[in-house]
């Protein structure tokens, strides 16, 4: 675990920048009422209550006024001595106050020092921590209530839990190993297995949960692409809600990629707008197809928009530009125009894979497009579902991996000792998620990612 020295102490602004009425300088460390007693020249406020005070530079001159509050360790946010002067919010005076605290004593904050010490004191565990970063960081309402629960401690009680049965099953198997003559019996009974398969049904339940709020805080990349003039811009217009796109009947119009954050069933969603694919010798429009392609190698789903009144085959379009890419779990085949056609909107399979056929323009079947995103993408997330990252997910499949060795030396070879490693194993992945178990390496880029000041 990464280790703070005692005797320093941190500071930095915990506004964002600009101009606003009020700005916040936090102060954490052994020495955080001394240096705001240096800067103020009085005596600070009783814990908790927020004193009116002047802010002073090394001349002795005013640089600044506004409320001291103070907040005694271990009762802070960082379980250290914690000081926020609540000053004025312009950029200039932030910056000379910050530098009038540095002359003072103490050291400038790194990204996500603050939160950082809170896990290391106690405070909070480590996905506790992250939720912070996540409700700073929610894109939607949902992904917010998400990243509140994780903070409250919904997603570690999930954990926690999982982490008791596993410790539980782990004790009557090394008791099975203390006994070596009743070691195969024990093993054999059935006790064990039904304890092992408990474990392996409660981190999947997890693991589903999990996946709901990953999606609420990554979100969906969505890539449309197609030949010109399918539609594809009037298609994200439609999606977003808005006329984001130009829209014309002149073919090649898109020549670059266009990104729209958009939430769609509560799912966030970045969607993109692409070139159009055809063979060409304009060198911007080539620049813009190679765009495309590399956009299309990096989507979560692919809506490949086909003009229904050409009569085209999308799939032989997908063969031509990303053959690589041709697979039913990332590619959604969007027939365009159908009032042209005069077909009514619909969802059907094309060759084994979801067809759905709308008119961009007129809005039609465009809500059945969103539905089957969502559905696509496995999007369902119950009232009680938790902020959860990428690493949540790693750890608990490669929980499941070690879980599942242990199933195969006890019903298989019965050997104990082989078992008991494995579910050892699984209890220090799974304990990776709270921070029971964490490398340097990984503290450092967890907290590195978050803002300066928290």
């Amino acid at each position: 675990m990464m280790n703070t020295p005692a005797q320093t102490t941190i500071a930095a602004i915990a506004t964002p920048p600009g101009r606003g009425g009020v700005g916040v300088i936090r102060l954490s460390g052994s020495k955080a009422y001394a240096i705001a007693e240096s800067l103020t020249q009085k005596t600070l406020p009783k814990a908790r209550m927020a004193g009116f005070r002047q802010f002073y530079d090394e001349h002795g001159q005013v640089m600044d006024e506004g409320l001291v509050i103070c907040f005694p360790n271990p009762n802070s946010f960082t379980g250290e001595d914690v000081v926020e002067l609540q000053g004025h919010g312009g950029p200039v005076i932030q910056n000379a106050l910050l530098a009038r605290l540095l002359e003072l004593g103490a050291t400038a904050a790194k990204a996500g020092e603050f939160s950082l010490r809170a896990f290391e004191n106690g405070k909070m565990d480590l996905v506790q921590a992250e939720a912070i970063a996540d409700l700073i960081d929610a894109t939607s309402q949902a992904a917010a209530r998400s990243a509140v629960r994780s903070l409250q401690g919904a997603f570690s009680n999930k954990v926690n839990t999982v982490l008791e049965k596993l410790i539980h099953l782990r004790l009557h198997v090394e008791a099975a190993i203390d006994f070596p003559e009743e070691e195969i019996d024990f093993l054999a009974d059935g006790k064990i297995l039904a304890l092992l398969e408990d474990v392996q049904s409660s981190v999947k339940a997890v693991q589903q949960s999990a996946r709901q709020g990953q999606l609420l805080r990554e979100g969906l990349q969505v890539v449309i692409a197609g030949k010109p003039n399918a539609g594809k811009s009037s298609l994200l217009n439609a999606l977003a809600g808005i006329e984001r796109a130009i829209v014309t009947d002149i073919a090649g119009t898109t020549r670059d990629v266009l990104h729209e954050k958009i939430t769609l069933n509560g799912l966030p969603i970045t969607l993109t707008d692409t070139a159009g694919l055809r063979e060409t010798g304009d060198v911007v429009e080539k620049e813009g197809i190679r765009r495309a392609i590399k956009e299309i190698e990096q989507a979560d789903l692919l809506l490949l928009v086909y003009d229904l009144s050409q009569g085209d085959d999308p799939l032989e379009l997908a063969k031509n530009y990303f053959a690589e890419h041709i697979e039913p779990k990332r590619l959604m085949l969007i027939g365009n125009k159908c009032d042209l056609t005069g077909q009514a909107p619909q969802l059907n399979d094309y060759q084994g894979f979801r067809q759905i056929t709308v008119s961009a323009k007129q809005e039609m079947g465009v809500q059945a497009l969103i539905e089957a995103i969502t559905a696509h993408a496995g999007f369902h997330p119950e009232e009680d579902t938790f902020i959860a990252r990428t690493r949540h997910l790693d750890a608990m499949k490669r929980t499941q991996q070690y879980l599942a060795e242990a199933r195969v030396q006890l019903v298989e070879y019965h050997a104990g000792e082989l078992v008991a490693e494995s579910l050892r194993l699984a209890q220090n992945v799974l304990g990776e998620i709270t921070g029971d178990f964490s490398a340097d390496d990984l503290l450092g880029k967890i907290f590195g990612s978050f803002c300066i000041g928290k």
